[in-house]
């Protein structure tokens, strides 16, 4: 995986091999991304561990994380950014995870929002998931509406990006507004080894 100009170029600590193994997330198989899923490295083997002892069933999906992800939206409307493509796989036990915990009252959570647009990209209206490969160029910008997900679990995002626009999308942007304003003022950390929010 190759790691990010901020982590190879960072002030007082160049990279080293420690960055290469940490920037990975710890359940990837498959070789293809060109970024790790950031909101995926805060899981650590024990974590999951901990998370399925108290009832929380996990499923997995390919993706390939493409570099535009974080490329900046530059246009004047948000419509004209041209977005992305991203390559996913999700497979019929994962489509099928969603389907029954949706049925007994669970509720979905994404982890990252490359993760809500692949889901999203193969959701019917009644948020169930059709298996299968493909890629998405979904921008979700506000007034979508979710059916793939119930939470997310994601990182902070820079200003002028696709990903800071798809929270507000899912959490409203005056809460966004909130939320970021915490972090700024708590110092919590931004980019790839930064901090998480849920947002419900």
């Amino acid at each position: 995986m190759p790691l990010p100009p901020y982590i190879l170029k960072r002030r007082g600590k160049p990279a080293d091999a420690a960055d290469r193994d940490r920037y990975q997330t710890v359940y990837a198989e498959v070789i293809g991304s060109a970024a790790a899923p950031t909101a995926g490295l805060h899981f650590t083997p024990t974590l999951l561990d901990d998370l399925r002892q108290r009832g929380v069933q996990t499923a997995t999906i390919t993706l390939h994380i493409g570099l535009d992800t974080f490329r900046p939206i530059q246009t004047a409307q948000l419509e004209d950014h041209p977005m992305h493509r991203e390559q996913f796989f999700v497979p019929d036990e994962t489509a099928t995870a969603i389907r029954t915990t949706r049925e007994r009252g669970g509720r979905v959570v994404a982890v990252g929002t490359t993760v809500v647009r692949a889901l999203s990209s193969c959701a019917r209206a009644d948020g169930a998931i059709d298996a299968g490969a493909g890629e998405t160029n979904l921008f979700i910008t506000p007034g979508f509406q979710f059916s793939a997900i119930d939470a997310l679990i994601t990182n902070f995002h820079l200003p002028k990006s696709t990903l800071l626009v798809l929270v507000s999308a899912f959490a409203g942007r005056e809460a966004i507004r909130d939320i970021y304003a915490e972090a700024i003022r708590e110092r919590y950390r931004f980019f790839s080894y930064g901090d998480a929010m849920l947002l419900l």
